[in-house]
């Protein structure tokens, strides 16, 4: 699979994408781009499509038309007529140039920590496994868990096991980190730990996709904002603009009003 190197061709490339699951069409022709070292966050409101794109980006969903290409490469599918799934094996190796932090962690709940970050070290990108506990060490000590090395998930807080899988998906070297509402299922006084180490990444120039509910965390951490409502992008762009007292956008406005009232922003 070769890749492009160009600094101006987009990292990841959305065009013209659908989704359905059976009668239900969540997404509806989404074209989308993202740069080398750019942070974009997509908010919006539930149902709207956010974390069905984020999964087909991955392919952990394919989609039914369009194309998604990472770094040049067409995720998923080859050929452009007559479009055939990839191998398994190529699917794998491509799933690890996009790096998946789940909502609910997806830890393995019978490896210790060290090991679950260690699994595809050695299993997908072929590291020894003095190089993965290596690796792994590093990524622990970068979220801050390095004591907790040979603690199970079942021993984690759920900060911890957030920091864990954040560890486990860097620790990888994805082109793109895809980030699926991490903060959702913590409680208020864990979020802060998660944002913080994402923040450091961001800091530091690693590409993320993220959904999120977290609007200052989005207006803080991206250089893009998009919003999406009933399966489209209704509207893009910096934080100062998407967030503007004087958005024009309709739809927008009344979401980000509903929002501030729930959370108090």
């Amino acid at each position: 699979m070769a890749a492009s190197s160009s600094a101006t061709t987009p990292l990841l490339r959305v065009r013209a994408v659908q989704k359905s699951f059976g009668s239900t069409h969540v997404l509806r022709g989404i074209d989308l781009e993202v740069a080398r070292g750019e942070v974009v966050s997509i908010i919006g409101p539930s149902g709207g499509g956010k974390t069905t794109l984020l999964r087909c980006v991955n392919f952990l969903e394919p989609y039914d038309q369009g194309s998604i290409a990472i770094d040049g490469v067409e995720v998923g599918y080859r050929g452009d007529e007559t479009r055939k799934r990839r191998s398994e094996r190529d699917l794998a190796r491509m799933r690890a140039e996009t790096g998946m932090v789940f909502q609910l962690f997806n830890l393995f709940p019978h490896l210790t920590a060290l090991q679950n970050i260690t699994l595809g070290l050695t299993k997908v990108r072929g590291l020894g496994r003095a190089e993965a506990k290596d690796k792994a060490m590093h990524w622990l000590g970068r979220v801050g868990l390095t004591d907790k090395a040979d603690r199970l998930p079942s021993e984690l807080s759920g900060g911890q096991q957030q920091r864990v899988g954040i560890a486990r998906a860097v620790a990888m070297e994805p082109k793109i980190l895809l980030l699926d509402e991490i903060t959702s299922a913590l409680d208020p006084e864990l979020i802060g730990e998660v944002l913080d180490v994402v923040l450091s990444l961001a800091a530091e120039g690693m590409t993320m996709l993220t959904v999120t509910h977290e609007i200052g965390f989005a207006r803080d951490a991206s250089q893009r904002i998009v919003f999406m409502a009933e399966g489209t992008i209704s509207a893009e762009g910096p934080p100062a603009e998407i967030f503007s007292a004087n958005q024009s956008n309709e739809r927008l406005r009344s979401f980000l009003a509903r929002f501030s009232a729930a959370h108090r922003l």
